[in-house]
């Protein structure tokens, strides 16, 4: 029975994993849930799952909570997550929202826990210090991105110093196509839409700017431990082949599948095994006539190079770009900026950046807060 800590519990991968353990309770066991304020779902996932911690963002939520649910070990806030990192599980399922994912990750690789992580920004933002010791705690770090996970999945068997160019696809979001003219007047409602995949708002709309596959690049270096140079983003509109790996032979391993989060969780979950399921299965014989690819537009979709940038740069340089993208991200929700404020103002930060290097937790956490305080400022 593989004891499972899942921290995001009612969003979208959160959901998606309890249902993949509420189907195969023989093998899986939820021990921890955590949610920030949706605490009607979070109930109705307690009475059907029976954690033995909860998490929730606010004091009061939690006075409530253990009220009601007296056996319960009941926490709140950043040290709520910090002690349910550190408590005892199988594999730690990562899918917070943003910046908050990566003290909790950090926490739970230092005791040497196994994590499944769907939280992009801790290795984007801490990659180098949360790789690194890693490393030294023998820690597996089992992604769930479908991308990552299809990565992962073609590179068993073979050996990575034969790995000649990943290509990360990427379905180009809604605005595929579309010229810088085009992209100013976007709304929020045309960038919730994803044409294939469903996800949480902040997700939907860093697809639909492209900055998730920055992201996922950078992600992707740290993971499977290679330059961006090798990294290549192929824009794959039907979205079923999820990733390929090239090999020094000129071979191309692809993995191929439906659209559907549960896969790559499951294989998480289930690693190294593979736990079966009843999901719809991919149709071959239903795809049409063909699938496409096409390189992405990095001038009208600038922050595809600003990533590869942040990451050839390295030190604080990504931690800044995340911070001022999740800002970013929030005032476009709250339709307070245009779409292409977003990749105008990550740019201007980007270029007025003095990085550090060699860095500390605290190094990363200072320059997140500086580029949230810098989009605030320019855009005030």
């Amino acid at each position: 029975m593989k004891r499972i800590a899942i921290l995001g519990s009612t969003g979208s991968i959160g959901t998606q994993a309890l249902d993949i353990i509420d189907r195969n309770r023989n093998l899986l066991k939820v021990t921890v849930l955590s949610c920030a304020s949706n605490i009607q779902l979070l109930c109705q996932q307690i009475e059907k799952f029976s954690p033995e911690m909860v998490i929730v963002d606010k004091e009061d939520d939690a006075l409530h909570l253990a009220g009601k649910y007296r056996n319960l070990e009941m926490f709140y806030g950043m040290e709520g997550l910090i002690t349910a990192a550190e408590s005892q599980y199988d594999l730690l399922l990562n899918s917070l929202v943003g910046m908050r994912g990566l003290i909790p990750t950090y926490h739970a690789v230092c005791q040497g826990r196994d994590i499944a992580l769907a939280n992009k920004e801790t290795l984007v933002a801490g990659g180098e210090i949360v790789m690194d010791m890693a490393e030294k705690n023998h820690v597996k770090m089992l992604p769930v991105d479908s991308e990552h996970s299809a990565i992962f999945q073609c590179l068993q068997g073979n050996k990575k110093e034969q790995l000649k160019k990943i290509y990360l696809t990427a379905s180009g979001g809604p605005f595929r196509g579309y010229n810088l003219e085009q992209l100013e007047s976007v709304s929020l409602e045309q960038a919730l839409k994803h044409p294939n995949w469903s996800m949480g708002s902040k997700v939907t709309i860093d697809s639909a700017t492209m900055m998730n596959k920055g992201l996922e690049v950078i992600e992707a270096k740290w993971l499977f431990d290679v330059p961006v140079s090798k990294i290549q983003i192929a824009v794959h509109p039907q979205s079923v082949i999820h990733s390929m790996v090239e090999y020094a032979d000129n071979s191309i391993i692809a993995q191929l599948g439906a659209p559907d989060m549960r896969v790559p969780i499951s294989y998480a979950f289930g690693y190294p095994d593979r736990i079966e399921n009843t999901f719809e299965p991919l149709d071959l014989f239903g795809l049409g006539s063909h699938l496409t690819f096409e390189k992405p537009d990095v001038k009208v979709f600038k922050n595809i190079a600003i990533a590869y940038e942040a990451a050839e740069k390295g030190g604080t340089y990504p931690a800044l770009m995340n911070g001022a993208n999740e800002a970013l991200v929030q005032l476009f929700l709250e339709k307070k900026i245009k779409f292409t404020d977003i990749q105008n103002t990550i740019e201007r930060i980007m270029n007025a950046h003095v990085p550090t290097y060699n860095l500390g937790l605290e190094d990363i956490l200072e320059a997140d807060k500086a580029a949230r305080k810098m989009v605030y400022e320019l855009l005030k």
